[in-house]
This record gives C-alpha cells, sequence and structure tokens, in this order.
C-alpha cells in the first residue's frame, strides 16, 4: 500500500495498514463506516442485517456509559465517524450540555426515517 489510498487495496495483518486505509479513505468511502445493524424486526422486513446510519433514525445504544438508551440521531460526522444521539449527553461542570459522539458500530437501529429510496420495496411498486 504506497500510495495516500487505493480502493484495490485488500487487506493486511499490520493495524497501521488498517489505520491508514481509514484515515484517507474518501468520504464516499468513509460513508460506509457508518453502518450499523439492524434490530430482529427490521432485519426480518429488509432481508439486510445492517444499514447506514442517517439522521432521524431511532437507534439504541449497546456500548458505553449510555449503553441501553434509546433516541433519535441528531447529527452525523462523517470524516470522525461518528454518530450523536439525543440523550446522549455530558454535563459539564458550568451546567452545560455537550453531545456525546458514539460510533456507529455500537448501536443498533430500531426504527428507520422515512425515505422512499433508501431501500427497494420488495414484490411492489
Amino acid at each position: 500500500m504506497k500510495s495516500k489510498f487505493s480502493i484495490k487495496w485488500l487487506s493486511s495483518i499490520q493495524p497501521r495498514k488498517q489505520r491508514k486505509f481509514r484515515a484517507n479513505a474518501p468520504l464516499h468511502i468513509k460513508g460506509s463506516f457508518l453502518s450499523a445493524k439492524l434490530s430482529k424486526e427490521l432485519q426480518s422486513k429488509q432481508k439486510t442485517r445492517s444499514a447506514r446510519v442517517r439522521t432521524g433514525d431511532k437507534v439504541k445504544i449497546l456500548r458505553g456509559q449510555f449503553k441501553g438508551r434509546t433516541g433519535a440521531v441528531d447529527n452525523i460526522n462523517v470524516v470522525k465517524a461518528k454518530i450523536f444521539v439525543a440523550g446522549a449527553e455530558i454535563v459539564k461542570k458550568e451546567g452545560g450540555k455537550v453531545p456525546y459522539p458514539i460510533h456507529a458500530s455500537n448501536v443498533e437501529i430500531t426504527s428507520l426515517s422515512q425515505d422512499k429510496r433508501r431501500f427497494k420495496q420488495v414484490g411492489g411498486k
């Protein structure tokens, strides 16, 4: 892996090359790092196990200090591959609240935001 980024590069055991691939990836590929698993009901309905997290999706946090909380996705940072969930906020000393960044792999999508282009309709219009 000599160049800064190559889509043809397959894999390596070396962690430094894995980090280089993820850090130097263009934004359309970094978006694929923002996928999360779907709940059991959505898996059977959509016929897929995971989907990219979008603003407005309802998610359940599975890891970290906010484990078990559910909320809507407020914001997404594609560059840092983090999502911000409503209700997952840190209270600062002076009383202000700051949204807490969460990696997309640590959440489960419980309901999808309404978007007709998101999944192709199965057997219908």
